[in-house]
């Protein structure tokens, strides 16, 4: 993930935390106060050191500036969908693109690069048809604009160097599809981020750590329940760039660990800026929830292990 990107995506979840928070709770949103309170802690989760501040804190700026002429804008853009009707995520997506296709400085921001970051972003934190979406109404914005850069050759992309990933900087996390039996069925402990999705308890190592050691205090942290690791399921890798260290490669190794059947808690809540809630969910149900693609094997495997043992019985 380049920095800019990474910078979009800060100022849309804090958008989306704030306009979440709005929209459910009139108490607890609406004060720009608060979004620049959401702002600093995400920063601080997602993109701790990061030098670019000043693109973050105009976007974001402009955005809630323009916030009127912006959902305006939309709503002629899709006169299906009223402002309230589209999502949270889809919502902001449109939000963030429509500010930098419509008042960014065309030189740092073409139009078209505008359009494609909106629609990443909305293929990232969206929903299945989110990416489509949002092309669709940024697409018909830009047309309406006369299709300014249309004819524009690419700028070449800054590159990271040709680092093979086997050369990168690893960052090692551990994580677990966590379940407890109760009664006569099977129960799986997801936690929910604040992009609608369920997914699993994970976290970095620290120090000296083992992945199990780090996986039973992340357990504790994010669920509120011991944990008794079974066996390993499986490991992701993927690269992304972190503001100071540049290009990492982080590699996740699951486990499947047992727990008992208890209510759950998000405890440091204030600390897990990208999550929200946490939950049981029966084994029957599972696969009828969001997750992200890169999880769905992992939970799969899981799945098929527990219920082979069941039939074992």
């Amino acid at each position: 993930m380049s920095q800019r990107h990474l910078s979009r995506s800060i100022v849309l979840q804090t958008l989306f935390e704030w306009d979440f928070a709005t929209s459910t709770d009139k108490r607890d949103g609406g004060s720009e106060n608060n979004i620049y309170k959401i702002f600093e802690r995400v920063k601080h989760e997602f993109a701790p050191g990061s030098n670019d501040n000043a693109f973050m804190e105009n976007l974001l700026k402009q955005v809630l500036e323009k916030k009127y002429d912006l959902d305006t804008l939309i709503e002629k853009a899709a006169p299906d969908w009223p402002i309230d009707k589209i999502s949270v995520v889809d919502r902001n997506v449109l939000r963030v693109g429509l500010t930098e296709l419509l008042f960014a400085d065309r030189d740092e921001v073409p139009p078209k690069v505008a359009i494609n970051e909106a629609i990443e972003l909305a293929k990232t934190f969206g929903g299945e048809t989110s990416g489509r979406f949002i092309n669709g109404v940024l697409g018909a914005v830009y047309k309406e604009m006369g299709e300014p850069g249309k004819f524009d050759s690419p700028k070449p992309k800054k590159k990271y160097g040709n680092v093979p990933l086997d050369k990168l900087p690893i960052e090692r996390l551990a994580g677990a599809v966590v379940y407890a039996r109760h009664g006569d069925n099977i129960y799986l402990a997801l936690v929910h981020d604040v992009f609608g999705h369920w997914t699993l308890t994970k976290g970095k190592l620290e120090g000296k750590e083992s992945e199990e050691e780090g996986l039973r205090r992340e357990a504790q942290e994010e669920l509120g329940i011991p944990i008794n690791i079974i066996e390993r399921l499986g490991e992701n890798s993927y690269s992304t760039f972190h503001p100071e260290k540049g290009k990492i490669l982080k590699k996740v190794s699951y486990f499947l660990a047992e727990a008992p059947y208890r209510d759950l808690t998000l405890e440091r809540k204030e600390e897990k800026g990208g999550l929200d809630d946490v939950r049981w969910f029966k084994l029957a149900d599972i696969l009828d929830l969001n997750f992200y693609d890169d999880i769905l094997p992992i939970v799969t495997k899981a799945i098929t292990k527990l219920a082979e043992g069941e039939n074992k019985k």
